[in-house]
């Protein structure tokens, strides 16, 4: 799909249909033939979106009926994996974050079924030091969080990087082992940072005025926190040098919905309440361009695993795939055909993009619009490889393996599917190794054929 429909055909089920201007390939004589074609088309394309290429289900983590039994600020804004693989958190609405095993969430997955039904009395963090060894015993927990919850990250440190903190004594870190830590951001502006072994709080970062609407920690286990809010600014946190603000991010004339770094950890995107794209350099603090392309709210955004793309989501019923280093669309999936005009690109509401999440095979990424549907999308093709129905969905994100895709709802529930599973060919490992190291421009200097760097730049 590209900006302007022009000519395409779609090979669906024993009927091929070729399309232009919203036409058939061809013409029928009668009312009553053009309404038996486009009934059959219809048939055909519903048996390919809900038959054909159905995610399967691999299990449900349902929040609680009571207390929380009102709607308003029961939310699961956010799904989050450790970077490990060891924990699975997500918020079941107000004050509460629970945490799993995740190979205990799977393990209870394959012995019970699709359902895990979660309870109010599971067993909840204890306050305990570090010493007593329980890092490497991950339980089930619950954290009570003091306020509503509107985002999630984990972070982890490396061992071999020292502490800038002048005053030792306040130090809240142990460096010289490793440590899992879970930030939340709050309604109140807050953010709270735990360790999620211990429970214990050990930061509390209060500068935001208004909700903290995502959090994201830089992938070089620098503990580097970035945090996005509805107070229009983005807070850059040095979680070694005992949580101070290191910089303000301004340039968002409306709410802050989301933020991603780059996997060097060299970019932030951000995205928000406007048309707009923003690409920060994390070196200087300093941004770097804006993408302008889609025609409403810009919610969700995510760097692919070399770095060499950026997937944006938005209200105007679109995904698109930049690169990121020169500001092009390389790719549009859309969730509305025919997809709607600029000047009606808010109207939609029924088709808005909540959320997108790219694969750790660099090649899928998923997204969630409020149609009531997840897909799959392959980069390279302009139709969903699986679907999967989901019913007021907020929020996706892979695991970090690549085979689960966890998605939130507003009830605090949270749905997982086994995602497609492809073998990678060998250029496309080569593309992506290449890639995590070299940027557009640096790859158009290459001298090689005209098609590698094609292949390599993603436009093929």
């Amino acid at each position: 799909m590209g900006h302007e429909l022009t000519t395409s055909t779609l090979d669906i089920g024993k009927h091929p249909v070729c399309i232009e201007k919203g036409k058939s390939l061809h013409e029928p004589q009668s009312s009553i033939e053009a309404i038996s074609h486009s009934l059959l088309v219809i048939a055909d394309i519903l048996h390919f979106c809900f038959l054909a290429v159905r995610s399967r289900t691999i299990g449900e983590l349902l929040a609680p009926a009571a207390p929380f039994d009102k709607k308003c600020g029961r939310e699961n804004w956010t799904v989050a994996f450790a970077p490990d693989g060891s924990y699975f958190a997500w918020s079941q609405g107000h004050r509460t974050v629970k945490l799993v095993p995740w190979s205990q969430c799977l393990r209870n997955f394959l012995l019970h079924g699709t359902k895990n039904v979660t309870s109010s009395s599971s067993l909840r963090l204890s306050r305990q030091n570090s010493d007593g060894g329980q890092k490497n015993k991950p339980r089930e927990h619950i954290i009570d969080c003091g306020d509503i919850v509107w985002s999630l990250a984990f972070g982890s440190s490396v061992p071999e990087k020292q502490s800038r903190c002048v005053n030792i004594e306040w130090h809240r870190f142990r460096f010289g082992q490793d440590q899992l830590l879970l930030a939340t951001g709050l309604s109140n502006g807050r953010i709270k940072i735990w360790d999620v072994y211990t429970g214990k709080l050990l930061l509390n970062l209060v500068d935001h005025t208004e909700v903290v609407r995502d959090l994201t920690f830089a992938p070089d286990g620098s503990l580097i926190l970035v945090s996005a809010s509805r107070d229009k600014t983005l807070r850059v946190w040095d979680l070694k040098d005992d949580g101070n603000m290191m910089k303000v991010l301004r340039g968002h004339q409306n709410w802050v919905y989301s933020c991603a770094f780059s996997p060097d950890s060299s970019m932030l995107c951000s995205v928000g309440a406007s048309k707009a794209v923003f690409l920060w350099n994390m070196d200087t603090y300093t941004m770097i361009r804006k993408l302008e392309g889609h025609y409403h709210d810009v919610v969700a955004c995510d760097f692919s695993p070399d770095g060499a793309l950026l997937a944006t989501a938005s209200y105007d019923t679109r995904v698109y795939i930049w690169d990121p280093y020169n500001g092009e669309i390389l790719m549009e999936f859309g969730h509305l055909f025919p997809p709607p005009t600029p000047i009606f690109a808010g109207g939609a509401n029924d088709r808005w993009v909540r959320s997108v999440s790219f694969s750790h095979d660099g090649l899928h990424i998923a997204s969630l619009a409020d149609d009531k549907m997840v897909r799959f999308w392959r980069i390279d093709e302009d139709l969903p490889v699986q679907v999967a129905p989901l019913s007021n969905g907020l929020c996706c994100a892979f695991s970090t393996d690549g085979s689960v895709l966890a998605a939130g709802t507003q009830d605090g529930s949270v749905y997982f599917w086994a995602t497609p599973r492809q073998v990678p060919s060998l250029q496309h490992l080569c593309r992506m190794s290449i890639r995590r190291v070299m940027p557009t421009q640096e790859v158009q200097e290459l001298p090689i054929p005209s098609k590698v760097l094609e292949f390599l730049s993603y436009r093929i």
